[in-house]
């Protein structure tokens, strides 16, 4: 799967729970992307958001309690791709990102990888 991606990829991480964002990150480097950064909370993903580049983000939807909707609105507006993460289907995203690729937790790599590239090519 690696081999049709253009190299170089690199991921913003965001998922509160510290082993799923470790499992996650493992995932994505088996996919053969880089991470640009992690996040646990909603503050530090704004920061990161706004301070980091990447190439793609993945979004934890519920983040300690708060949704995730400020850090998606600040990574739509530098027109960055994202995919939001969730153990609560599609009708658990917000409601302005529903039209957003969206992976069920928990995820295998297959499933990952093939959101990840459809995401990538704008779809």
């Amino acid at each position: 799967m690696t081999a049709t991606r253009p190299p170089g990829r690199s991921v913003f991480l965001v998922e509160d729970e510290v082993m799923i964002r470790m499992m996650v990150a493992d995932m994505l480097e088996e996919l053969g992307y880089s991470i640009a950064a992690e996040a646990g909370d909603v503050t530090e993903a704004m920061r990161l958001a706004q301070s980091t580049d990447f190439d793609l983000a993945i979004l934890d939807v519920n983040v300690n309690g708060r949704v995730i909707s400020p850090v998606a609105d600040l990574i739509k507006a530098k027109g960055c791709p994202f995919i939001f993460a969730t153990g609560y289907g599609s009708s658990g995203l917000p409601e302005q990102y529903r039209d957003r690729p969206a992976l069920q937790k928990p995820f295998q790599l297959d499933a990952l990888g093939k959101t990840i590239e459809a995401a990538l090519r704008g779809g």
